[in-house]
Order: structure tokens, then sequence, then C-alpha cells
């Protein structure tokens, strides 16, 4: 069946229509803000979206299967405390050590809170909302009580090289980055696993009835998503060289309105890292455009509130 040009046109903007409103906002952001494409000011953006990738692209594995996951801010705050308190015992770390203790503390907490959820989720069928709202309020305060409010600081200088360190002229997160979403995007495209994640998510009992075990499925999600938490966590920690138990407060909603601004759907099935990766290089790009207007942060938190709520619509519009 012949169709318009108009109708073509149409068809196209409603298929593209977050990467036509990255051009329209990266246009628009260039004109009123000239600061912003300035080559210093393109790689602060990537560097302030670095740890909310992270977080970002576990979150989408999860929502992915029609999941939810509220905890990954605090697991993030719990494996900052544990990294900044174990680097302590190795006062004369080099970026070996230091690279190796991150790496440990994302396995170990993110593997030991990211299992009991999954536990909870995929065997005792637990709704993830519960479950994870629980996980976020057992992390954050154990962080708390650990350290009894207090900033853990006197880290070596060594440990904060993946946070605030180069290779060449671009930094060490900005890579550490990249290498996990051209990851994810594999297993998420390439591997059996990947499309078993979009089969539960589709239709759970169609899985189920195809031999997909949903439980297993489930729980590398849910561990999956902790673990990448609990390095964006240890890598913040890097970064602030310091161990704050407040600290990733908030990063559930950015990593959600990043998966959900992208075009993943929240009902779990369609979507991937791409279609994150674009809704974290827009929402980085409002906040820092945003940030050279002088705009409150209190304004860009009501902004982030606004766009999840206008992605989440968009979503369900398409679907219908």
């Amino acid at each position: 069946m012949s169709t318009n040009p108009a109708q073509q046109i149409g068809r196209y903007a409603k298929e593209n229509s977050m990467a036509l409103f990255f051009v329209a906002l990266i246009l628009i952001a260039a004109v009123f803000v000239p600061r912003f494409i300035e080559p210093t000011n393109l790689v602060n953006v990537m560097m302030q979206i670095a740890i909310n990738a992270l977080l970002a692209t576990g979150m989408t594995f999860v929502i992915l299967t029609g999941g939810i996951d509220l905890s990954v801010g605090s697991v993030a705050a719990l494996a900052g405390i544990v990294a900044t308190v174990a680097i302590k015992y190795f006062p004369n770390a080099g970026i070996f050590t230091g690279l190796l203790v991150i790496a440990a503390t994302a396995l170990v907490v993110g593997g030991i809170c990211g299992g009991i959820m999954a536990y909870n989720i995929a065997k005792l069928k637990v709704s993830p909302f519960i479950a994870t709202l629980a996980m976020m309020s057992v992390a954050r305060g154990l962080a708390y009580v650990y350290t009894e409010s207090r900033p853990v600081f006197g880290l070596p200088d060594s440990f904060s090289w993946l946070g605030i360190g180069y290779i060449g002229p671009i930094p060490v997160m900005v890579i550490l980055m990249g290498i996990v979403l051209i990851a994810a995007h594999i297993v998420l495209t390439r591997t059996c696993f990947g499309r078993y994640v979009f089969a539960v998510g589709s239709n759970e009992e169609v899985a189920k009835l195809s031999g997909i075990n949903i439980v297993k499925i489930k729980f590398y999600v849910y561990t999956i998503g902790a673990v990448l938490a609990a390095l964006g966590g240890a890598a913040l920690a890097s970064r602030l060289q310091a161990g704050q138990p407040n600290a990733a407060q908030g990063y559930e909603l950015n990593a959600i309105a990043a998966v959900a601004m992208g075009g993943t759907s929240m009902s779990g099935g369609r979507g991937g890292i791409i279609q994150t990766t674009l809704g974290l290089v827009i929402i980085g790009v409002i906040n820092n455009a945003l940030s050279l207007l002088g705009v409150s942060s209190y304004w860009q938190t009501i902004t982030m509130g606004v766009i999840i709520l206008v992605a989440v619509i968009f979503d369900q519009n398409k679907e219908n």
C-alpha cells in the first residue's frame, strides 16, 4: 500500500522521536548557551553522566524484564563506604590496588544485595517494588550505622584515579562508562541471555511455557543491576575522595529517568542500551544547560520529575 510523503515523514518522526528531540535539544542549547559546545564543557557533560550510566545500565536489564529497582542509590552509598573503609587498610596502595578494591567491593556488596533482592523477587514472589524498597532502606541504614553518619576520609591519592584520572585527554570514568555500555549492549543483543531478558519482559507466561527459567533470569538481572550500582558507588567515592553515607541520594530517580526517557518500555520487553544511552545524554544536556543558565538544583529536580512523567505517558501512548 503506497503512502504519501506527509505520512512517511510522520511515521519517521514517530519512530525516531527521541533522536529528533535530542538533535533539537543540542541545537537549542548551542544557540542559547554558547559555552555548551566548548570541548571542555562537553567532556564535563560526559563526566556528569558517567556514574549515572553505570546505574542506568543495570536498571535497563531490570526494567526490560518488567521490574523496577529502587535500591540502586542506597546500594551505591553502601558500596562507597565499604570501598573507602577497605582501601584504608592499604595506606600505600597504588592504582592497581585501588582498582582491585573497587572491583571487589562491587562484586561483594552488589552480589550480596542483588542476590537477596533476586531471591525475594524470583523465588518468594515478593513484588519488585517492595523487595527493592526494603533493600533501599536496609542498605542506606547500614551505611549510616557503620559510619555513625560521618564521612570516611584519609584515603590514599591512588584511590581517586578511577574517579578523576585521565588516560590521555579522556577521563577514566568516561572510558569505564563506554566499556560497560558496549558490553551490556552486546549481552542484550548477541546472547541467549539477552533474548531471554526480552522474552520475560514481553510475556512472562509465554516465556515460561517456552522453557525459559524465569527464576534464573530474574536472579541474574537483579544481581547485575546491584553489582553495577555498587561499582557506580565505589567510583563515586573515588571521585569524591571520601565515603559518605548520604551519597547517591536520588540516583535511582536519575537511572529510571534515563531508561524511560530513552524509550525503553516501563512494562518490559522493548528497549535497550542504545535507548538508555540516548536518555542519559538528553538528561545530561538538559542538566548542564540549566546549570550554565544559573537554574537552581531544586528546579533541575522538578524538571527531572516532569521528564519521567512525560516519557511514561509518551511510552503508553505508543503502546496503545
